[in-house]
């Protein structure tokens, strides 16, 4: 493989900046670039792990570029088990560019996106399932999200798999004897063996599955959609919890007649916050596309925040509303509660009607507290708990494991209706490939590709 560069940093102005080479060689490429400032420093023979300062110069004119400190890795112990370097510089986009520029000029190629931890997975250092928790980690938006990633990296789920494997492989051996030596007659004791172990297997598969629902919410967040009339005060709650005008609000009818989008975190839990059009019969053509796009968010929902006007009186629009949330996990704001005209009927309905009402005032913040311990009780941070440090949160994961439960059942029914064992091994065999899809064992260059496409330069 080439040498590759990239820089590792954020672009902008920083206190350091980190451009990283990998590759056979690395170090031929430094030689050229960077002069220690202990002049009897031999950069062949500088150890793995240690740091050396020094300056990057200009290979061409030997004209100094920054004053650096070169961390060195070396083959096999480094992050791509190549020859690996990292050159720390000052911060910021013009010292950093002219650094990588002098690598690239010297002897090594412009790294692709992810090119660096794709390495890793290709020389064997990590699985792909562990390559993937990597940009899990860096998207990461809570800390419970981060732990899941991390437990990931760590080999957590490539472990679990390995061991659901070899179990499977177990049962395969014996079955491949029962069909090579029909003599011996031990395919009824393998059956029995085989049905025992796959409802074993079945049972953590499974739960495995259903950890990607907690692992969904970890990852996107609780999909929470805000609706109700216009100028029940849908874009105040926005900018209240936010904290922030990034809504507009004003006393016209129908100002949000699109969705506004904005992500936050309460004590641990993710909410992706949608603010809908106002819910109403109108004329207006865009706004009439705003609330069917709001009642189709609706059905989406993890959760609603239906909030109305405790001043007015319920009319057919608020019970539509009402009725289009019965059966959805919702929170209801009776919004305006600070105004000395309420309407009693309102209140007293919306009270008896539904368990989950709270009295709000978006103008003074009133019931935002409530709001919130609302939600944790909904979404108990207890339950989203990383069972055994295992969670799925990647939807590439979730439909591999779905496809090996769908022929380990298919290897159990061809059991019970007798089918010649053959069809059995088929079973597993493809149930093997569908976790072999998760860890790299057996997957596509295509796949490969577009998993690390998603990753940034530099990593």
């Amino acid at each position: 493989m080439s040498t590759i560069a990239a820089i590792a940093t954020a672009t902008g102005t920083g206190g350091i900046g980190i451009i990283r080479m990998s590759g056979e060689k690395c170090f031929d490429v430094l030689k050229k670039i960077f002069i220690p400032a202990d002049k009897k420093c031999d950069i062949d023979k500088v150890k793995g792990y240690t740091m050396k300062y020094g300056y990057i110069i200009n290979a061409q004119t030997n004209e100094k570029i920054d004053e650096v400190l070169v961390s060195f890795f070396r083959a096999p112990k480094s992050y791509t088990t190549e020859n690996m370097c990292e050159i720390n510089s000052h911060g910021g986009t013009v010292v950093e560019r002219k650094i990588l520029e002098q690598c690239l000029l010297n002897g090594a190629d412009l790294a692709e996106p992810g090119e660096f931890t794709k390495r890793a997975f290709l020389n064997g250092r990590i699985d792909l399932s562990q390559a993937e928790s990597v940009i899990d980690i860096i998207n990461a938006k809570t800390d419970k999200e981060a732990e899941a990633s991390f437990n990931q990296l760590q080999g957590r789920l490539s472990e679990e798999l390995e061991n659901i494997r070899m179990e499977l492989l177990e049962i395969m051996s014996d079955i491949e004897a029962s069909i090579d030596y029909p003599e011996y007659d031990i395919e009824e004791t393998t059956n029995e063996k085989a049905l025992n172990l796959f409802n074993k297997v079945k049972d953590k598969l499974i739960k495995l599955e259903n950890s990607f629902e907690n692992g969904k919410i970890l990852k996107e967040g609780v999909k929470t959609v805000i609706i109700g009339k216009p100028n029940a005060g849908k874009s105040s709650l926005l900018n209240a919890m936010l904290d922030e005008e990034r809504a507009i609000v004003s006393d016209y009818a129908g100002t949000t007649r699109d969705t506004i989008e904005e992500f936050i975190n309460i004590e641990g839990i993710p909410l992706k916050l949608i603010d809908t059009a106002g819910i109403r019969d109108t004329k207006d053509y865009v706004e009439k596309i705003g609330v069917e796009k709001a009642i189709h968010l609706i059905e989406e929902a993890d959760l609603v925040i239906a909030i109305f006007d405790c001043s007015q009186k319920l009319d057919e629009e608020d019970f539509k509303i009402l009725d289009l949330i019965k059966n959805k996990k919702n929170i209801i704001l009776l919004n305006k509660f600070d105004l000395s005209k309420k309407n009693d009927e309102t209140i007293k309905y919306m009270s008896n009607e539904n368990k989950t009402v709270i009295k709000a005032s978006m103008k003074n913040k009133m019931g935002l507290d409530n709001l919130y311990n609302k939600i944790k009780e909904l979404f108990n941070n207890d339950e989203l708990k990383i069972n055994d440090g295992i969670i799925i949160t990647n939807v590439r994961h979730k439909n591999l494991i779905h496809k090996a439960i769908e022929n380990i059942s298919k290897a159990q029914n061809s059991i019970k209706e007798n089918m010649p064992i053959d069809i059995t091994a088929i079973c597993i065999k493809e149930t093997l490939e569908s976790l072999g899809e998760i860890t790299g064992n057996n997957v596509s260059d295509d796949i490969i590709n577009k998993i690390f496409s998603k990753f940034c330069l530099g990593k």
